[in-house]
Parts: structure tokens; sequence; C-alpha cells
């Protein structure tokens, strides 16, 4: 009969579940439920495969805590994908250092990895690749090196490493056809995608035209002044005024940037900065002072002057003034952002990675819901938020790399 479980294990590993289960579906031994766990994750029923895998790591004995280690992972694992980023991380931890004492080199680098992705979601960078350079990258099985260039990608995209993140994925795209996988070698085409497609969009004299990773990271080094929407500041190479946490003063610098090189209206700038549909005396003077508190906070880069029927935006140092815009604004597009990965998001999952209370998040999601922007499924603690899928697209599972070894 072990001979069925070897079959099973290496049916997983090549993508092939159905194969898996027509050979173990009929066993509750703790090999096969762990086999079966793993191969109804990557078939989409991700709670029955915890269940299994549960059933697995009590079903192994006290002397086999390699295996249990396995099973753990695989949890971990279905939790990434679930979105549940709330899963103990130090369990994980915990058993990947299991598996790296007792020799499992490979699966404790798949922890890693794992690790990693969260840590990724999360947005926070450092710290994840801080777990990449622990993990020992030779021997790595194909499909692991896979995980592994899809996560410095990914911390390279948000850093604006674009040829970075290309180089990552050229060495992904090689190791996803050594591997053989077909769900792996998706995830790398998915991620490729992101490179080419629009991230932002560029406002300048009144036009618009949207822009590719690369074009927002030449930004960078532009000498243009650039007004920045993502991060609420404007900016011109290394000098950077932060406005995030006086939105009056970043939407009249928008405002103005925008009309440059024109001049703004006070009713126009009051409307925009203050939402009032008539502006009366007691507008005109808190624009006075906004315009002044304005005029401070720009100094090094900018100087805003008054015209006859406004004000208008004059840069020092620089004939050029651009406004980078997200590609889509709406009230709720951060929500959405993380929604677009086509993956379901439970609402506490959202409001970690967000860094925002849980009810921000879930009055969001119902207001999306209504206008139907988002759909979730599910009820109570196991209700999950999703995108709505396009029609014959199947939303794809990835659960690479071996988890369990004969």
């Amino acid at each position: 009969m072990e001979s069925l479980i070897t079959a099973a294990a290496r049916a997983l590993e090549a993508g092939d579940p159905l194969g898996a289960l027509n050979r173990v579906a009929l066993r509750n031994d703790a090999p096969s439920l762990a086999l079966r766990g793993i191969a109804m994750a990557q078939l989409g029923d991700l709670a029955k495969a915890k269940t299994l895998l549960r059933s697995a790591a009590r079903a192994f004995g006290p002397k086999e805590a390699v295996a249990r280690a396995r099973c753990v992972v695989a949890e971990a694992e279905i939790a990434l994908v679930s979105r549940d980023l709330n899963w103990p991380a130090t369990t994980l931890a915990a058993a990947r250092a299991t598996l790296a004492s007792h020799g499992d080199l490979a699966n404790a680098a798949h922890a890693g990895h794992i690790e990693a992705r969260r840590l990724l979601l999360v947005g926070r960078l450092e710290e994840a690749e801080r777990t990449l350079a622990e993990i020992k990258t030779t021997p790595l099985p194909p499909a692991s090196q896979v995980v592994r260039e899809l996560v410095i990608a990914g911390i390279a995209l948000r850093r604006l490493r674009t040829k970075d993140a290309r180089v990552a994925l050229g060495r992904a795209v090689r190791a996803a056809r050594q591997a053989g996988i077909p769900a792996l070698a998706a995830e790398v085409e998915i991620t490729t995608f992101v490179l080419d497609t629009p991230a932002a969009r560029l406002i300048t004299r009144g036009h618009e035209r949207p822009l590719l990773p690369e074009e927002v990271e030449d930004l960078a080094t532009s000498e243009a002044l650039v007004v920045d929407t993502f991060h609420h500041a404007v900016r011109r190479r290394g000098i950077v005024v932060p406005l995030g946490r006086r939105p009056v003063l970043f939407t009249l610098a928008r405002v103005l940037a925008q009309a440059w090189p024109a001049d703004v209206s006070r009713e126009a700038l009051i409307a925009g900065a203050f939402r009032a549909k008539h502006a009366d005396e007691s507008h005109r003077a808190r624009l006075r002072v906004e315009i002044g508190r304005l005029r401070t906070q720009l100094k090094p880069l900018a100087d805003v002057s008054a015209t006859r029927h406004g004000f208008a935006l004059t840069p020092r140092k620089t004939r050029q003034v651009l406004v980078l815009a997200r590609p889509v604004e709406e009230k709720h597009a951060t929500v959405l952002a993380f929604l677009s990965d086509g993956e379901p998001w439970a609402s506490s999952a959202l409001a970690l990675a967000l860094g925002t209370s849980a009810r921000t998040v879930q009055r969001a999601l119902e207001e999306l819901a209504r206008s139907n922007k988002v759909q979730s499924f599910g009820h109570g603690r196991a209700r999950r938020w999703m995108t709505p899928p396009v029609p014959g697209f199947p939303t794809g599972l990835l659960l690479p790399g071996p988890l369990l070894k004969t």
C-alpha cells in the first residue's frame, strides 16, 4: 500500500490532485489524510482541506514530528490563500524550525516562503526580505524556486524597482518550465501581466494618460514637480513634502497642479478643498489661511501666487508640473485594489493589510456590494469577499512545492 502513498505524493507534486485522490480517497491513515487534504486544497475545497490536514496531524504519532510539521505548513498555506492573515505565525515558525532541525530543508524553505508571502501581503517588506534571506537557496526544487522569485518580484514591484522585478520573473519563468506545473506557470504569467498593466495616471496641462510601472518609476528621478496622490506628497527628485496629515493642503496642491500653468478661481478652490457649494466670506477667509500654510509647506519646491481671479502654482527650478493619480479614483479604491488579486478575503484580513479597523472595512465592503463591485460568500467568521470573477475564467489556487515526502 505504500506504493499508493508514493504515487499520490508524486501526483500532487506534478499538480494532479485528481490523480492523487484516485489512489488515497478511501484510506484514512495519517499519510493518506494529509495527501487528501492537500489534494482538496488544490481543487479549491479549503474547508474540507483544513479538516483533513488537522485530522492527519492528530493521527500522526508523537514520534512523527516532521509529518505533523508538514501538515502545519500545508494548513498555513491554505490560510494564506484564503487570506486568513491572522493565522498564528508562531505556529508556522515552530513547524519550520522542526523541519529544518530534521534535515527537511525543502519543506522548511517552503514554510519560509509562505511566511514571506504573508508579510508581503500586509506590506511588511523589510521583514519579508529578512525572511527570504534566512532561507537556504540550495538545493531548492523548481516549484519552490518559482515561489521565491515571485516573492522577490512582489517586493521589487512594491518598491517600484521594475527592472529587478522583471529579472526575478525571468528566473521564475525558467523554474516554472522545469517544474512543469500549469498552476505555477499561470501564477508567473499573471504577475508578469501586472508589469504591462497601467499602474497610474499622469495628469498635466489638462490632459491625462495611463502610466506603466516603469514610467512611474522614472518619475522618481524626474526634474518635474510631482503631486503624488499615492503617498499624498509633493516632491521633486530627493525633496519630498509630505501632506498625508494635511488633506486640505494636499487637495489645494492637487487642484492647482492640475490647472497649471493656468490659475484656479477662489470658488473652485473652496469647492474642492472645503466641499462647499456656495462660498461666503468665512470660506474666503479660511482659504487665505490655508493658502498661506500651503506656501510655507511648499517653499522648497514652489510658490503659490495670487492672481486676479484666484491662485496659481509656480514651480521652482523646473518648468513641468505633474499629478500622479491612481488608475481608478473612488471612495473605496484601496479596498478594491486588494480584492483585485481574485482571491477571497476576510474583512479582518483586509483591515490588517490596510492598517485600519475591521468595522471601517466592513462598511466599505457593504457599500461596494450594494453597487455590485464586490460579492461575498459564507457566513459569520467564514465570510469572504472578492470581486466578481470574469465568466469562463475560474480563480486559480496555487499550492506549489512538495508538502509531504515519502
